[in-house]
């Protein structure tokens, strides 16, 4: 009896064990691919997420991968948004009264880095400034808010930085080679027409004074001294050399005038300089290398403004 005994105990152990490793094994295997579910939906998560991290001059910033409701701060960067089609719904004043973007900002909303309660009702999802604007705690309560400062990177530069930030490098980087090829032609172009020892200086009234800008300063001065590459006159280059433009005086003007002269006109100002004999016996003007460029829509260098400065500067040096 002992002896049969034995057999049927070993066997009954054995069966048991089998059983156990194979559960052991489906627990194995259900872990593991729980795991490898779990690895896949955070994976999916990640890629499929709303947000992601821009790195701003001030640190990393997380904000929408498609805002929806932007907010900008500034003139200097309301063109560069709607260069690429991002929707907005409040900006500044002088922005939305700028003839070539009053079209398409008619139904937005005019704020100031003061319309802090305007602003949490337009219920933005992502508020875009200079870094100097007051009240940026406050905004970043509100929405991602991301601030540049102005001037620290080249005009083109600043553009490929907005594309980084509204998630449309490519559409930025695309529109900053078309228009680096135009503009290159059209300065192989005009350099071939007028004196090549020509130079050119840009006015304009502003606040009841006259001055005269840099390089760098929008009203078309990247493109006729980076791109197009005519010469500044000594006396605007040293004048404008600190802060980027010059008060001038009537006095004074034919000093500060090159062979050519860009003038942002703004009809609301006073422009009665232009009526005088001292004004009028000006080479520049007597050759009528006076150009009159509408101030509104010429200030800035967004992609909008630079392309319309561009076929102003064809049209009137080539006379296309």
């Amino acid at each position: 009896m002992k002896k049969l005994f034995i057999p049927i105990f070993l066997f009954l152990v054995l069966l048991l064990s089998a059983c156990s490793d194979s559960k052991t094994n489906d627990a194995n295997n259900t872990n593991t691919s729980s795991s490898a579910s779990s690895d896949s939906v955070a994976d999916a998560s990640e890629s499929d997420s709303d947000t992601f991290i821009y790195q701003s001059e001030d640190g990393p910033v997380e904000v929408p991968k498609n805002p929806k409701r932007v907010v900008v701060l500034t003139r200097f960067l309301t063109g560069n948004v709607m260069a690429l089609d991002v929707p907005l719904v409040g900006v500044d004043e002088m922005s939305k009264t700028n003839p070539r973007f009053e079209e398409q900002l008619k139904d937005v909303e005019i704020v100031t880095d003061e319309s802090l309660e305007k602003i949490i009702e337009l219920n933005p999802d992502l508020i875009i400034g200079l870094s100097d604007i007051n009240n940026i705690d406050k905004f970043k309560q509100i929405a991602p808010t991301v601030t540049y400062t102005y001037g620290k990177v080249d005009y083109l530069t600043q553009q490929l930085e907005v594309g980084k930030l509204l998630n449309k490098e490519k559409e930025a980087q695309a529109w900053v080679d078309d228009f680096k090829a135009r503009a290159t032609k059209a300065g192989e172009e005009i350099r071939a027409k007028v004196d090549p020892d020509s130079t050119v200086s840009v006015i304009e009234t502003f606040s009841k004074q006259l001055y005269v800008y840099g390089d760098n300063f929008g009203r078309g001065t990247e493109i006729l001294y980076q791109e197009i590459k005519l010469g500044m006159p000594e006396k605007v280059k040293e004048a404008t050399i600190t802060d980027g433009y010059f008060a001038l005086s009537l006095e004074v003007l034919n000093d500060y005038f090159g062979d050519y002269v860009i003038f942002s006109k703004n009809a609301d100002e006073d422009n009665s300089f232009q009526d005088t004999e001292m004004y009028k016996n000006i080479p520049a003007v007597k050759n009528n290398h006076v150009y009159e460029a509408d101030a509104k829509s010429f200030y800035f260098n967004d992609p909008l403004s630079l392309d319309y400065q561009l076929e102003f500067f064809i049209e009137k040096f080539l006379g296309n």
